[in-house]
């Protein structure tokens, strides 16, 4: 079918249809975002209590599909046509069409991010086996770095199979090979949980969650070990200049953890579309001629 061959061959109708599933899956991270953490919790309390031997509380349970979106205020279920990406949010001007309670920016933030990196990577790889893993990496690492901005949190459930998958895909050749994405999860991990070690021993305090080191281990895995350096500058130069500018604008307590996560899932997102980029500017840097 040519009209067929044509779509699919073109760079336009690939980073469109990209754009459409992202937003798609922007609305679904919202919801693991929201509910994960509520999962989670739902299941240490009980394993708590089943420890200190007490009595289990019947609690409701919650899933990634029951129930139904619905309004927190009023609990009233949204209806598809206003469930849609980006656009549902704009036509309600921001508000529950039932009882008019305000509706977070994260929602729309979140799908327009998603839709949009998406299509980035579509634009930047184009039909390719690498596209898919880029993809499934983008989501992961927007809702890690949501889920961290809501709780301060990286949960196991979501980093370590993202560290299985990098050196799954390493086999393949895709992002590295095998022996540097091995590396490069076992140097991610000590090397991020030492550094925190000793500044924590310095300044008697947490510098890091034991996420954080998982992370970088799965962002080892995936691009290999010579992206440790890189990733690792961009996201702690991130994290001192928002830290910086919430301290002056908004007066941050500098005491007061500011999530890491988030700036690794920046800086790893840019290794995923940029990496040879980053890696010549840190070369330079390092190695001046």
């Amino acid at each position: 079918m040519p009209l067929l061959d044509g779509l699919t061959s073109s760079p336009a109708f690939l980073v469109a249809a990209v754009l459409l599933v992202g937003l798609c899956i922007g609305s679904f991270l919202n919801v693991v975002a929201h509910r994960l953490p509520l999962m989670l919790q739902r299941e240490w309390r009980q394993e708590a209590r089943s420890v200190l031997e007490l009595a289990p509380v019947e609690e409701t349970a919650v899933s990634l599909v029951r129930p139904a979106s619905h309004c927190p205020a009023c609990r009233t279920p949204i209806k598809p046509w206003h469930n849609v990406p980006v656009f549902g949010w704009l036509w309600l001007r921001g508000r529950c069409a039932s009882c008019s309670a305000t509706i977070s920016m994260q929602y729309p933030l979140v799908e327009a991010l998603t839709g949009l990196l998406s299509a980035y990577c579509a634009w930047r790889l184009g039909w390719t086996p690498e596209l898919g893993a880029a993809l499934l990496l983008t989501w992961t690492l927007v809702a890690l770095a949501v889920i961290d901005l809501k709780t301060q949190f990286l949960y196991d459930s979501i980093t370590l199979p993202l560290l299985w998958l990098g050196l799954l895909l390493s086999l393949e050749g895709l992002f590295a090979t095998p022996r540097d994405a091995i590396i490069g999860a076992a140097a991610g991990y000590v090397a991020l949980r030492a550094f925190s070690e000793l500044y924590g021993r310095l300044r008697r305090l947490d510098a890091m969650g034991h996420g954080d080191f998982k992370l970088f281990a799965a962002l080892g895995a995936w691009f290999g070990w010579q992206a440790l350096l890189p990733i690792l500058l961009v996201s702690s130069l991130l994290g001192a200049l928002v830290g910086l500018g919430l301290i002056l604008l908004r007066g941050h307590d500098r005491n007061v953890p500011i999530p890491f996560g988030p700036y690794l899932a920046v800086a790893g997102w840019l290794m995923l579309v940029h990496g040879a980029d980053l890696t010549r500017t840190w070369l330079k840097i390092a190695l001046p001629s």
